[in-house]
């Protein structure tokens, strides 16, 4: 089974994810046409694929998620679409109605593109954050997805998630407009790090500007599994083989999936210290201040924030859901999808460490400048 001959939709195909999937589906399927759908597709990005395309059609079309025309013609013909694009934030700076339009609604019409045009598959790109950690910060270790969890979601980043992830596998085996049905499924990825990654960047900036030294942000114990995007994109591939074949198709059809890989279990500033300290970065040992009292100060942050709004829109640093986010031990595993999908990442972690180092190596000088003339 193989997406040979196939025309595949992909949004947000000029993101970190998006632009490795391209890349995955050009060198190793050689389907007949690759649609890459954004809000602006860099010249520099298509001619960097020239190399690895073959015989492959790549198309454009750039526009709003929110298009409904602009969707139906992109879904025009198309046997499978990666559905990536989506507004990411954690940190509450982008306004609902616009979070919810992208996130939410924009699915919603590019599934309904899907049903008119007669699309049989469609995979969603979810997120490990529309099951929690919830506000209590209550843990989970090698979750699975039959983890029973009160995931009091917090952050609209997560809300829009999980309300577009839930209207995906709502959508499945709806009525197509040839007669055909349309298959879902959606795809629950944990942290993604690798070459492009802007908050590995972040940190790394934050670094530098503390003489070298990464600053912890969650205990050593709050242990999270992060995935590497090459693997990533290789679990997107594999749920379009299983929804393209007949038999596995009834099995993984209407399914979420949690997708992880073997990196170490770790927290989110030890990993950062994982893949920096090969660069000369060393890690505070301890939190700024203990958490209990960081709870509190983020608390009085938010307070005064809230106070302020309707004089000037101020955001508070952090806030209390992201340091318990930080602060949460909360790993998955991937074998329901090794299983059902027949997904094995393909990068090692030491691979996937080597190649993430070396990108931030490539960055480090451009970063130590940008903050400089800062």
């Amino acid at each position: 089974m193989s997406l040979r001959g196939d025309v595949c939709l992909v949004t947000g195909a000029c993101g970190f994810l998006g632009k490795r999937l391209v890349r995955l589906l050009l060198e190793e399927e050689n389907a007949a046409e690759i649609r890459l759908m954004d809000k602006q597709v860099q010249s520099t990005f298509l001619q960097s694929l020239e190399g690895c395309r073959g015989d492959t059609k790549l198309a454009v079309f750039e526009g709003d998620i929110r298009d409904g025309d602009l969707l139906r013609k992109a879904c025009r013909g198309a046997s499978v679409v990666f559905h990536i694009a989506a507004i990411i934030d954690v940190i509450d700076a982008v306004e609902f109605s616009e979070m919810y339009g992208i996130n939410v609604k924009g699915t919603q019409l590019l599934l309904e593109a899907c049903i008119q045009e007669n699309v049989a598959s469609f995979i969603y790109t979810s997120t490990i954050e529309v099951m929690g950690p919830n506000s209590k910060g209550d843990p989970i270790v090698n979750g699975n997805e039959d983890t029973i969890y009160n995931n009091d979601l917090k952050f609209n980043y997560s809300k829009t998630k999980r309300e577009a992830e839930q209207r995906t596998l709502q959508a499945h085996n709806e009525v197509l407009q040839n007669g055909g049905r349309l298959a879902t499924c959606a795809l629950r990825c944990m942290y993604i790090y690798g070459e492009g990654c802007r908050f590995l960047l972040h940190h790394m900036g934050k670094g530098i500007q503390n003489k070298d030294v990464l600053i912890r942000m969650s205990l050593p114990e709050a242990r999270v599994n992060p995935i590497y995007v090459g693997n990533v994109a290789m679990a997107h591939l594999q749920a379009a083989l299983s929804l393209k074949d007949p038999q596995k198709r009834s099995i993984t059809g209407g399914n979420f999936y949690f997708i992880s890989d073997d990196t170490p279990h770790m927290s989110y500033s030890d990993f950062n210290y994982a893949v920096m300290a090969p660069l000369g970065f060393s890690i505070q040992e301890k939190l700024m201040v203990p958490l209990s009292l960081f709870y509190m100060l983020c608390f009085i942050m938010e307070v005064l924030c809230m106070m302020l709004r309707p004089f000037i829109r101020v955001r508070p640093p952090i806030k209390r859901q992201l340091l318990t986010m930080l602060n949460t031990p909360f790993s998955f595993s991937y074998q329901k999808a090794k299983r059902d999908l027949g997904y094995v990442p393909r990068y090692t972690w030491e691979e996937a460490r080597k190649r993430t180092t070396e990108w931030l190596a490539s960055e480090l000088t451009k970063e130590r400048e940008r903050i400089r003339v800062k």
